[in-house]
């Protein structure tokens, strides 16, 4: 069967967030696709089918847990699709346990429209202070994911989580961010509830902070950054209540696996 690696929110390799994408003809049983997950050891393997009406269906597995969204391997599964597979319209629907997500081609640029999530203020969970190794912050809950607003992108940058702590905050993951120095904000994801400690780009986290950061700047349109070790740029806009999402993704590898 195949495979491919793509690197995504980015345009150049070994930076952005690596996703793996498993075209399918048929669904593989749950238990298979959740040991590729594992096997291919990265932040999201996306598997597709394509439907009657010229859809497909999109689910995603980190190393331990199908997630309900995921904005990278979304938009390297596009990627795929368009540069790999003939895929021919400049719009892709793909159906997910998220609603439709509608996905457009925009010249080198792919654009995600995702359901936004904005956060609410909440008191910080019991392991979240500890965890990031801060002693206070602003602190929302959106989806998925706590947030925690800081006071400055070297702060961000600063972070130095205990992830064995983190690990026990009940959420998928938690994700810290700051007004940017040359961007509109910046941020880094930790998902060690989910498998892994460190997200390089995670396009659902922005789903939840871009509603925020658009209250708190009064713009529609926004750049961000999320500072991992390997990076990624994201041009922003919300819509409604959408959050539309733009990047880059370049091909790394692809081959066949065997099961």
């Amino acid at each position: 069967m195949k495979i491919y690696q793509v690197d995504a929110f980015t345009d150049t390799l070994f930076s952005g967030n690596p996703a793996a994408i498993c075209p399918l003809d048929e669904w593989l049983p749950d238990d298979v696709m959740q040991k590729l997950g594992m096997e291919n050891n990265l932040a999201e393997t996306a598997f597709f089918v394509k439907q009657d009406d010229g859809s497909f269906h999109i689910r995603w597995f980190t190393p331990t847990v199908e997630v309900a969204l995921c904005g990278h391997a979304t938009l390297a599964s596009a990627y795929v699709l368009f540069h790999e597979m003939g895929y021919k319209d400049d719009v892709i629907r793909f159906q997910s346990k998220s609603g439709e997500l509608v996905v457009t081609r925009n010249g080198d640029m792919i654009t995600l429209d995702f359901p936004a999530n904005p956060p609410k203020p909440v008191d910080p969970p019991e392991g979240l202070f500890e965890g990031l190794k801060i002693s206070s912050g602003e602190v929302m809950f959106g989806g998925w994911d706590y947030v925690v607003v800081l006071d400055s992108q070297e702060a961000v940058e600063k972070l130095d989580p205990d992830f064995l702590t983190l690990s026990k905050v009940k959420a998928r993951g938690v994700t810290a961010t700051a007004k940017g120095n040359d961007v509109d904000f910046v941020s880094r994801c930790f998902f060690p509830q989910s498998g892994i400690n460190e997200d390089p780009v995670t396009g659902s986290a922005h789903t939840i902070v871009t509603p925020y950061w658009s209250n708190v700047l009064g713009k529609t349109n926004m750049t961000a950054k999320q500072l991992s070790g390997r990076g990624g740029f994201l041009q922003l806009e919300i819509k409604g209540d959408r959050v539309l999402m733009s990047g880059k993704a370049k091909l790394y590898m692809k081959g066949e696996y065997f099961i």
